[in-house]
């Protein structure tokens, strides 16, 4: 099988290539453009093999995107190339318009064209897979249950609003052109090779280097965490045993506020990388409350009980253990996030995004 994967050089593309090369025996070609968070560092490991492939190319440039699908044949499309980072769609929405909706209907456009091509020069069951977010579902009361895929979109931000929309056309697609699509909505990933400017990564480099750890307002917003592997694996059990025209949610039921997780990172590092500044008893020292961002949403939940009664996907690992791993996993691998810091956006973020 060949799979085509937008966005794989990103945190989430780039996990589910590596265990698509190291799992099973199907031909990934990575497209991605390479902006700011694209890191083909992360896929080293996999680099060499014989069926990976990777093209620089924009969503968004529609005759490239074309002939490059045209001349993979590709069995199926995973989308995960997006503009993802809340606190940038608030500073300028435009890239989160053109890529998330415009970006998406190219890739409908072409997929739609190249699947009645394939349909009649060979038997084909073509796959063209979503990849959104929980945010899409906006923000959730304390006492509401999760969201499952019935559950009303309301978008908070123009990323959220942008993800929505692609959904949207993706599911119009399906039901006009009855075109072979799925969509997932997933809940907050966080693991190895995550963009260190979002929170998890914020926390761990921010307290290693002795900087305040910024919190959003008062910390108690709420996120369902989910360990990246986890849900690469979910995203390809729903690539293969996934039905046209539905959506699956992907989460882990870790429901957490942003300070507990600074609170448990803190304390990994006190045990992991004892604090050497003579003025601090703990890394929860540097613990700093901020001003909140505009339109912060309190809670995201989602309920993944669809995709593991109809597919047997469940998540392996606690947000316990995943978190350790994520804290050790940074801890042994400067090699990979000290030149991203260097980099001037790096340095102007670092410590001041997406806190979610």
């Amino acid at each position: 099988m060949k799979i085509f994967i937008t966005g794989g050089a990103g945190f989430i593309g780039s996990a589910l290539i590596r265990h698509i090369i190291n799992n099973t025996s199907y031909e990934v070609l990575n497209y991605d453009a390479l902006k700011y968070s694209g890191n083909l560092n992360s896929l080293s490991s996999i680099q060499d093999s014989k069926r990976y492939s990777f093209v620089k190319g924009d969503i968004c440039e529609y005759q490239i995107l074309k002939d490059t699908i045209f001349a993979f044949k590709p069995d199926g499309i995973i989308h995960l190339a997006a503009e993802s980072h809340v606190d940038r769609s608030i500073d300028d929405p435009s890239p989160f318009i053109y890529t998330n909706i415009l970006g998406t209907y190219n890739l409908l456009d072409i997929s739609n064209k190249y699947i009645k091509l394939i349909d009649q020069t060979k038997d084909s069951k073509f796959t063209f897979q979503h990849v959104s977010t929980d945010e899409v579902y906006g923000d959730l009361h304390p006492l509401e249950p999760p969201c499952d895929e019935n559950h009303f979109y309301a978008p908070s931000s123009p990323y959220s609003a942008s993800k929505a929309s692609s959904d949207h056309l993706v599911k119009s697609w399906n039901k006009t052109f009855n075109f072979p699509s799925i969509i997932t909505n997933c809940s907050n990933n966080y693991g190895p090779f995550h963009f260190p400017e979002k929170l998890i990564p914020t926390i761990i480099l921010n307290a290693i280097h002795g900087k305040n750890i910024p919190i959003y307002g008062d910390g108690q917003q709420v996120r369902d965490w989910i360990y990246v592997d986890d849900h690469a694996k979910g995203l390809l059990t729903v690539f293969e045993q996934g039905k046209h025209g539905q959506t699956y949610n992907i989460g882990a039921s870790n429901e957490i506020r942003n300070i507990e997780i600074a609170h448990m990172i803190c304390e990994l590092l006190d045990e992991m990388n004892p604090i050497t500044i003579a003025s601090l008893e703990s890394y929860k020292d540097l613990i700093t409350f901020v001003t909140d961002r505009p339109g912060h949403d309190k809670r995201y939940a989602i309920d993944s009980s669809k995709i593991k009664t109809s597919l047997s996907w469940k998540p392996e690992e606690s947000f316990e253990s995943g978190l350790r791993k994520t804290v050790q996993w940074y801890l042994d691998n400067k090699s990979w996030w000290e030149p991203i810091l260097k980099q001037d956006f790096a340095l102007t973020r670092i410590g001041t995004g997406e806190l979610q």
